[in-house]
């Protein structure tokens, strides 16, 4: 089959592959319909992430058609089935599974050594996203193999279009997790750094669970047009406009009630100085992670309130303002999206009318273009927000 792989730091091709094949009695394997790019495959591309290795298949938001199934897979799946796959992989019978927190899963990573060495503890397995997360091939292909199915695979509608639902495998859940994790109350408002995917379905989940005003912030006019026009959020460019001056000024001095980050560990800063202060930091691996924008959310959030970080982060951050979360009586939440705990919720959402995700999708592309969607996307080419590859 042909797969999207990764081949060095910034560097990915197109190759033929083995085709996937049952290993597991909880497997099955997906012939994949449509998958997405997300600005997190960009931090693997740049090679932030450890633990790839040359021919990873990447990839994590992806759906399809069910074509084997192991004999082991429970809830109703069958041969034939139309289903999102969503990004974690998880056991459902764990610990962690048990409680909703499928994306520390316990046994879904066959390298949770490593990653506990990295961080800990091991967070679950994820499809295509380094060895540290298990080594598991990702969706950019034409065919995956899915651990755990019963679990991970939510059988779909055959009358809404992949456009629709697609989303269900990552960015929307994340987004929505995001919002929901800032407990909002009528009249608040939220402040979101970040207007890609995920930050744009952060402001208008922020805005169906009760906030009363969503305030999104970014460098891009594309992007910030975006969050206008399908979100209902205000907009400030940070590259323009001092933004805790900006926040402070529309909140009466307070500051938002909650702020969610969805940038992660490529930040870019206003000051050319201060990013520059960071990208040396780290070239020479005093930090991992870029962090201007979760320091600035920590720095804008009003007193009592909460921060929010979906994010990616891989490391180590430098200058973190442990000072004003500690003294401010901030709370922070945070963590990879627990998908399959809002894509039910969500699928009945979108049957409803109230979200339409596909909003956010600017090219739509052949998987053997691939190679050519990641360098439009990485290098903000075309006004791209989010590449769509159809088989």
């Amino acid at each position: 089959m042909r797969a999207n792989c990764w081949i060095a730091p910034n560097r990915v091709a197109m190759r033929d592959v083995p085709d996937p094949r049952i290993l597991n009695p909880r497997d099955a394997v997906v012939r994949i319909t449509s998958s997405a790019i997300c600005g997190s495959d960009l931090h693997l591309l740049d090679g932030y992430i450890p633990a790839m290795k040359k021919g990873d298949i990447l990839g994590h938001e992806f759906m399809g058609e069910v074509v084997e199934l192991g004999p082991g897979v429970r809830d109703g799946l069958r041969v034939g089935d139309r289903v999102v796959v969503a990004f974690p992989i998880s056991c459902g019978d764990c610990f962690s599974c048990r409680r909703g927190l499928y994306s520390v899963c316990e046994n879904s990573n066959p390298n949770a050594a490593t990653a506990e060495l990295a961080m800990g503890h091991s967070p679950a397995g994820i499809f295509g996203y380094s060895h540290l997360l298990g080594g598991y091939a990702g969706g950019q292909a034409e065919y995956v193999r899915v651990p755990y199915a019963d679990v991970g695979a939510l059988k779909v509608d055959d009358d809404l279009p992949d456009e629709k639902l697609l989303f269900l495998s990552d960015v929307l859940p994340t987004g929505y997790q995001a919002a929901d994790m800032c407990d909002i109350t009528p009249g608040d408002t939220v402040a979101v750094w970040g207007a890609g995917p995920v930050g744009q379905f952060a402001a208008l989940s922020a805005f169906l669970l009760g906030a009363d005003r969503v305030i999104v912030i970014d460098r891009f006019p594309n992007r910030l047009r975006m969050a206008e026009e399908h979100t209902g959020a205000e907009t400030i460019n940070y590259e323009e406009t001092d933004v805790l001056e900006a926040l402070r000024d529309r909140t009466a001095g307070r500051g938002p009630d909650a702020c969610i980050e969805a940038v992660g560990m490529e930040g870019h800063h206003a000051s050319a100085a201060l990013h520059a202060y960071d990208r040396a930091k780290q070239a020479v691996r005093v930090e991992t992670d870029r962090p201007p924008a979760l320091r600035e959310a920590v720095l804008s959030c009003r007193n009592g309130g909460t921060v929010s970080v979906v994010g990616a982060y891989g490391g180590f951050i430098d200058k973190f303002p442990m000072g004003s979360f500690m003294n401010r009586s901030l709370t922070m939440r945070s963590g990879q999206a627990h998908v399959q705990r809002y894509m039910r919720p969500l699928l009945e959402r979108i049957r409803r009318g109230e979200i339409d995700p596909s909003f956010v999708i600017t090219h739509v592309m052949k998987l053997d273009d691939a190679p050519r969607g990641y360098d439009i996307f990485k290098n903000k080419q075309e006004d791209c927000v989010k590449v769509l590859l159809k088989a």
